[in-house]
């Protein structure tokens, strides 16, 4: 059998469609948008459309839309902006949180004297609510909650109309980073009164290098980067307008599809877990990511009742590509800052493996997968 890929949180497969578009796009529409002649035009007009089009997913405005090139860039430019432009003097975020998010509010930290505070979260990673509430109502300083909807290590969801409502009830911005989550779920922010939100498109079968941050609509953009005056002053930097053209693409056909993809991938995340308790009924699962109703049907994080450090390498020499996870995983000096913050009593030493699916993945090589790890462990 071919090399099986189980890594889909990490990055994901390109749609051959998307591929066509972005082909196209380089060959045909090669164009400066920013300049005023029809080649430039041409580009203009094809990133907005662009732009509209993906608004339309979350029920928002074109304007609220600033492309990136990626959604560590996004989070970057929002919680920058939220501090430097927006008068945040206090963050409350958690510390499982993405490092894109929580090494840029230690940045801030440092650099612009804010305060950072951490709300709880239990041994399965969920936030406590009550917390949060009180953290909120414990000052009057202008805060901003930066909290992921997906969780991209042990993949748990977020309430997010709950957080959002508890924001908005204590006059407090809200951030959550979506990247695990859009083009998977349907985010439709009209009802969801989360005020910043990003993508990253090659979570969803898009392109690498590109994403875009929703900055909801009466906030001032101050950009990062100078230069120019492209994405309205928000992000000096000629658009990659291939990208954005792939990522609109990606986006189009992931939502098209998304029951009938989520149906598929939960069924194979479902198999997954039950082979996997036919090899031990000590293997554990960490987070809430077998619980199917509070997880993304997309990530299986599997804590093995032995510590393995070859694990990982003896798999990828078998051609099967997954994630390593536990606090002490091999090839990584600091392992999972999740894992650690989560796991205690020796089971932060155990090898834990992120298995995470895509519409691409095949029954077939999930039980490739169980038969080598039986033989692994």
């Amino acid at each position: 059998m071919n090399a099986i890929y189980l890594d889909n949180a990490a990055t994901t497969k390109i749609d051959k469609e998307v591929i066509e578009i972005v082909q196209t796009s380089m060959a045909e529409n090669f164009g400066n948008p920013s300049s005023i002649h029809q080649f430039g035009r041409k580009a203009k007009s094809s990133v907005e459309t662009a732009r509209k089009n993906i608004a339309k997913h979350f029920k928002v405005a074109a304007a609220e839309i600033i492309f990136t090139s990626s959604g560590t860039e996004a989070d970057n430019l929002i919680i920058h902006n939220a501090v430097l432009n927006l008068g945040v003097t206090r963050i409350i975020t958690s510390k499982i949180e993405h490092h894109a998010v929580l090494h840029t509010c230690n940045f801030l930290q440092k650099s612009s004297n804010i305060t950072v505070e951490y709300v709880n979260v239990d041994v399965f990673g969920t936030v406590d609510l009550l917390h949060l509430e009180a953290l909120l109502k414990a000052s009057e300083e202008k805060t901003l909650v930066s909290l992921m909807m997906l969780n991209n290590e042990i993949g748990n969801l977020l309430p997010m109309v709950a957080v959002a409502n508890l924001c908005k009830l204590n006059n407090a911005l809200f951030h959550s980073d979506t990247v695990q989550a859009i083009g998977h779920y349907p985010i439709d922010l009209q009802k969801i009164k989360a005020d910043f939100i990003v993508a990253s498109a090659h979570k969803f079968h898009g392109p690498k290098g590109v994403g875009f941050a929703f900055f909801r609509k009466g906030f001032g953009i101050l950009p990062m980067l100078h230069g120019g005056d492209q994405e309205k002053g928000a992000r000096s930097s000629t658009e990659n307008v291939h990208a954005i053209l792939g990522m609109e693409k990606a986006l189009e056909i992931a939502y098209n599809t998304l029951q009938k993809d989520k149906n598929y991938i939960e069924s194979l995340k479902v198999y997954f877990i039950s082979e996997l308790k036919k090899i031990s009924e000590n293997i554990q699962f960490n987070g809430l990511s077998q619980d199917l109703e509070h997880s993304g049907y997309t990530i299986l994080s599997v804590r093995f009742p032995v510590k393995n450090d070859m694990l990982l390498f003896s798999l990828d020499l078998a051609g099967i590509a997954v994630s390593g996870g536990s606090a002490c995983q091999s090839g990584s000096n600091k392992g999972s800052h999740v894992l650690t913050e989560l796991l205690f009593n020796g089971e932060e030493d155990k090898t834990s493996i992120r298995f995470s699916f895509s519409k691409f993945t095949k029954k077939e090589e999930l039980d490739v997968t169980i038969s080598k790890l039986k033989k692994l462990l």
